[in-house]
């Protein structure tokens, strides 16, 4: 047990989390869980998220069009990418959930029937892989790991004892994405002190939380099955997400109905030819054997296999160093190549040197008989699994007879094809040659590469110190493309535009290349050659076939970037005999499809998920759909391959909409309410329940299957179909999401297509990457742990809604706890002490007021809602609510008057109703114990509300703007005074606060309204500024009367009556509202006397409308702050009194 406590200690639970945000009192936060807790209970007891579509009994299933029933009865539908079963669900999965649970919630408060189902994604080859890894390392180390020596782990300072059995790392499970987590280090002895390293698959299993006693069950796959899933439902359930449990399944053939509903979808697919058999590239694991598909990868997923033109560079004349080397290995009838891997063939006619890297090894390998390349040996073992003619015959294997470093080939004379160079060029060394791209051999075409013009340009002028003859690197530069814009030689030309002064100026010259290559390839035309006069787009294929049939060149391909298999493989490319999804150029139509899909009938939320859908489709090609090793569901047609994960995830939509009628389990081992065997879900059945075809009655009986049950079923898909959104990461458009559309379009008539695809970003954690091994990690039992259900639900609603990475703020769910918890106890006590509140009409200038910004906010929070602004609904129903109910509160207490009972009672039922969608738990307490309520608020609809009053609307940000300038005022001439400056009043001492309304508006603004009255557009509520502002800066007053102007084109724009606009009206009546505010200020200013005057236009005289006496007064010498004065923005005055 030494290495398993050693990991044990290293593996401190609260490592993970040890630098997020920690809880003092969890007191209200516990109060606010219980109630969580209770209703969760209740939901469930009461099936309240079960929902089915309307029955056949009712609805019989012809009497009625599928259209016109969701009609009738509107349906909302919505999924997330179903998580996969290696693990529990962390932050990130639950930002996805999110926004389908609010958006469900939503759903049901328009009185749609809300569907959120919630199945366990199992196929593929990671569970397949952990567990094989502790089946070796039981064997090994025995049931609970005893046997395995602590020294095994613990490496030391130099590093050693670092290696993993067999040389294999453990298989990655979901913990370890995007972050290192083999290593940590612990705190507790001497020996832990030194770094723990987690090579062994039970230690990944430590870190997940499993006890070492129970981890070598998980060797057994299935037991991954049957142990997650009900995680994902606790933690699901703990959150309060409205799902229909019913409906859930775990994928592979784990569950025969699931199994047979795979089967249905690939034989339907081959007979339309989406499925084909055939060679393809591939992205291929050497070690696995098999095809390393995205899910299949720890390292790359969505790199795709990238064709090179791998061009063979004769040795016409060796170095002698490498001479020498090799002088008894290749045989004087054998033929020497260097082979470079190029992707523009086109611009071979320029080549003038070939560059090695000096200080790369290469290796020397047999292709046939008397044939050698020199290539690196990661181009080596690419090479070997793609069938090329002539090289590699064996395939896998790539027989070395020999290394030979960069730097010993260097001057060696070589046959470039094409090159107009006929005597050959030289070998030259050029440092940037990576091992890791291509063959580690690069032809060098000055007239055209940046790259390469750089680098002859600086080993001509530095021949001695690179050891190599001058004359090398000066072979003439030939025009052999012609663009527009950098005429005959590109390179030269941008390097020389750019001021380019090495081969070091990586950035410019990344830039350069990207211009020369666009330039070249778009515009270019050839200059030499057999395709001279031609465009390079055209040109560029056609080389490359001229070039293979000489026998100079092949088609080599290597994947575009590194990618690992989840059983730590490096991959290469393979040309395989393989099934396939005949995705992009190979069925045109079916692509022309899925791109005017996305064009014209889907909703994508945001303009960039679009764009990222037809990105992928311009590139997406071949899809190979199944492999040998996993877990899933077998090929129908070749029961060999398994249909791999993102093939068998594409249209699982559908089979929600009939699980709960097929089983009552999620392995499908208990027949469902309609008594169906798996064995009876023929692919017929398939397609009469996905409205591909009609049975006669003598069909119908052959399948054994009552006709009232396949209706039921069809009624369901009819109903449920088409889905209203899934929602998933933004990184799943490049495969889940795409493939998603592709398969409903082959398999589903139009009317079923997908409606909506909603992308979000990744989730940062207090603004920083989540990442255990920093200590920055919560999964969402931690989170939910930690702040309750509902303040984590409102952070996740706070963090984001575009599809840039949002941030859960730990500090937003935190103040959250308080928030809810003090806004419980407000409501409570409140409505206990109804001797606090007034009654009679609720009619006061302030219950007026605040009834309008109720009913404004409530449509400002649905309207958010609808466009899944979740972050804004927030703040309208949270926030701005609780700032409403606050004012209130302040206004009419400075008054004398007291809230009113019903509007108060009013704004607690509001507030529930429109916190319902985000925070249920709290809403559905204060909608049955505070209000009293006969059932449950989730079958609620949002509150109908009177449209908020353009004038009361006015008239309360008037009072808010200019409360809030008078006390800011003040409190800057306190601050003023305690620094020791001239104040023009002391706000201790005894004060009077005199304001200035205007009673007209200056006659300078009559232009200025004339001008916005000709660039108004009162059909589409737009100003036109383009034609507006020239001539308002015309005037030459543009410091006066812009700010002017753009407070008539807020109004105008807010939907304020254009003539009451125009008429220079407000839309209140100013000098009533300050008489309204005149309590309240004496009591936050603290001031004896409030004086309102209505200043006549030149603000030197005016009438007093309120004062301690004198009201009605006229004043004349007015102070300064008078004459600023204009409606709707009053000016005011400080001064002292005698007490």
């Amino acid at each position: 047990m030494a290495a398993a406590k050693v990991t044990i200690e290293a593996l401190d639970p609260s490592n993970s989390s040890k630098n997020t945000f920690k809880l003092e009192n969890t007191e209200k936060r516990d109060t606010l869980v219980a109630i969580e807790k209770r209703y969760q209970a209740k939901w469930a007891e009461d099936g309240v998220f079960k929902v089915d579509a309307p029955s056949t009994a009712d609805y019989p299933l012809n009497s009625i069009s599928a259209a016109d029933l969701r009609a009738k009865y509107p349906k909302f539908f919505g999924t997330m990418a179903y998580p996969y079963m290696n693990g529990t669900l962390h932050a990130g999965h639950s930002f996805t959930m999110s926004k389908i649970e609010f958006s469900t919630g939503v759903a049901r408060m328009q009185g749609k029937r809300a569907l959120f189902p919630q199945g366990y994604h199992c196929t593929g080859m990671p569970i397949k892989a952990c567990a094989d890894k502790l089946v070796r390392e039981v064997q090994l180390f025995g049931t609970n790991f005893e046997g395995c020596p602590e020294e095994s782990i613990v490496g030391g300072a130099d590093g050693k004892n670092d290696a993993p059995i067999d040389g294999d790392p453990p298989a990655p499970t979901q913990a370890q994405t995007r972050e290192d987590v083999t290593k940590f280090s612990a705190k507790k002895s001497k020996a832990v002190a030194k770094s723990v390293r987690m090579k062994y698959q039970f230690q990944i299993m430590l870190a997940l939380g499993i006890p070492i006693e129970e981890i070598h069950r998980f060797a057994e796959p299935q037991y991954w099955l049957s142990f997650f899933p009900p995680l994902c439902k606790r933690d699901l359930n703990n959150f309060g997400a409205r799902i229909d449990w019913r409906r859930s399944f775990v994928t592979t053939d784990a569950n025969p109905y699931y199994d047979a509903f795979v089967r249905w979808q690939m034989n339907r697919l081959r007979e339309l030819e989406k499925i084909k058999y055939g060679l393809r590239e591939t992205i291929y694991s050497p070690k696995d054997g098999q095809p390393c598909l995205d899910h299949d990868r720890s390292e790359g997923e969505g790199v795709t296999p990238q064709k090179y033109t791998g061009l063979k560079l004769k040795i016409l004349d060796l170095a002698p160093e490498a001479a020498k080397s090799l002088a008894d290995i290749i045989p004087k009838e054998g033929s020497l190549y260097l082979v470079a891997a190029t992707l523009r063939p086109e611009t071979m006619y320029g080549q003038t040197c070939c560059f090695v890297g000096p200080k790369l090894t290469y290796g020397v390998y047999r292709v046939r008989e008397h044939d050698f390349f020199i290539i690196t040996e990661r181009a080596a073992r690419n090479m070997a699994h793609q069938g090329i003619p002539g090289v590699f015959p064996t395939f896998g294997a790539f027989p070395k007879v020999a290394d030979v470093p960069g730097r010993a080939l260097i001057g060696s004379l070589i046959h470039a094809p094409l090159s107009l160079h006929k005597d050959g060029v030289r070998i030259l060394p050029m440092e940037s040659v990576l091992a890791g791209k291509g063959t580690g051999v690069v032809t060098s075409v000055p007239s055209d590469s940046p790259d390469d013009y750089a680098t002859v340009m600086d080993l001509a002028k530095k021949a001695e110190y690179y050891g190599i003859k001058k004359e090398w690197a000066e072979l003439d530069i030939i025009p052999i493309i012609k663009t527009p814009t950098y005429g005959d030689l590109a390179a030269p030309s941008l390097v020389k535009q750019l001021k380019i002064n090495s081969p070091k100026d990586t950035k410019l010259l990344a830039d350069a290349k990207a211009l020369a290559y666009k330039e070249g390839y778009y515009q270019g035309v050839m200059l030499v050659g057999e395709f001279a006069g031609k465009k390079v787009s055209e040109a560029k294929d056609q080389v490359h076939k001229m070039l293979e049939r000489n026998g100079d060149a092949f088609e080599y391909w290597e994947p575009e970037n590194s990618v690992v298999s989840r059983s730590g493989d490096d991959c290469v490319v393979a040309k395989m005999l393989q099934w396939y999804l005949t995705y992009g150029g190979d069925d045109k139509e079916w692509r022309d499809q899925t791109v005017d899909w996305v064009n014209t009938g889907l909703k994508t939320y945001a303009s960039e998920t679009e764009n990222g859908f037809l990105k992928v489709l311009d590139w997406l090609n071949k899809w190979a759909c199944a492999r040998s090793f996993g877990l899933g569901s077998k090929l129908p047609f070749d029961p060999n391959f398994l249909v791999e994960s993102l093939s068998d995830s594409t249209v699982y939509m559908a089979y929600y909409t009939v699980a709960h009628l097929l089983h009552k389990d999620i392995y499908g081992k208990q027949p469902g309410q309609l008594g169906i065997k798996p064995e009876q879900m023929t692919d017929e059945v398939w397609d009469y329940i996905f409205a591909r075809r009609q049975f006669e009655d003598e069909k119908l009986k052959s399948t054994g299957i009552e006709k009232t049950a396949l209706e039921a079923m069809r009624r369901e898909f009819e109903y449920w179909y088409p889905l209203d959104v899934n929602i998933s990461g933004k990184d799943l458009i490049n495969n889940h999401l795409t493939f998603f559309l592709y398969i409903h379009i082959a398999l589903f008539p139009p009317e079923y297509w997908p409606r909506g695809v909603r992308a979000n970003g990744h989730l940062l954690l207090n603004g920083e990457k989540m990442s255990k091994s920093t200590g920055n990690f919560l999964t969402l039992d931690d989170t939910i742990k930690k702040y309750g259900a509902d303040a984590s639900r409102i952070a996740l609603a706070d963090a984001g809604d575009t599809v840039e990475d949002a941030n859960f703020e730990e500090s937003v769910a935190n103040s959250n706890i308080l928030r809810l918890y003090t806004l419980k106890e407000w409501c409570e006590d409140v409505l206990k002490d109804n001797n606090r509140l007034r009654t009679g009409p609720a009619d006061s200038f302030w219950d007026r007021l605040f009834l309008n910004e109720l009913n404004g906010l409530t449509q400002e929070a649905v309207r958010h809602y609808e466009g899944t602004m979740y972050k804004l609904a927030l703040k309208a129903s949270l926030y701005d609510f609780t700032s409403a109910r606050d004012f209130y509160r302040e206004a009419t207490t400075a008054a004398g008057v007291g809230m009113h009972h019903q509007l108060v009672t009013r704004y607690i039922e509001l507030q529930a109703l429109v916190l319902a969608p985000i925070a249920p738990h709290w809403a559905e307490h204060i909608w049955l114990e505070v209000l009293k309520k006969p059932s449950t608020i989730q079958n609620e609809l949002f509150p109908k509300v009177e449209p908020a009053s353009v004038e009361l609307t006015a008239a309360r940000e008037y009072v808010r703007s200019t409360s809030s300038n008078i006390t800011s005022a003040e409190a800057a001439q306190q601050k003023k005074k305690d620094k020791g400056k001239t104040v023009s009043f002391d706000p201790r001492k005894p004060k009077k606060l005199t304001i200035f309304a205007a009673a007209k508006f200056p006659s300078w603004q009559e232009k200025y309204i004339d001008l916005v009255r000709q660039a108004f557009d009162a059909t589409h509520l737009h100003v036109n500024e383009k034609e507006l502002n020239p001539k308002v800066a015309k005037m030459g007053e543009m410091k006066k009367a812009m700010p002017f102007v753009q407070g008539l084109k807020k109004r105008l724009i807010g939907g304020e009556d254009p003539t009451a606009v125009f008429d220079r009206k407000l839309p209140f009546d100013e000098l009533e509202t300050l008489s309204q505010m005149a309590a309240g200020l004496m009591k936050t200013t603290g001031c004896q006397v409030v004086d309102i005057i209505a200043v006549d236009e030149g603000g030197k005289t005016g009438k007093r409308v309120l004062s301690g006496s004198a009201e009605g007064e006229v004043v004349e010498s007015l102070p300064q702050p008078a004459e600023g004065a204009v409606p709707g923005n009053p000016t005011f005055h400080f001064e002292n009194i005698d007490a």
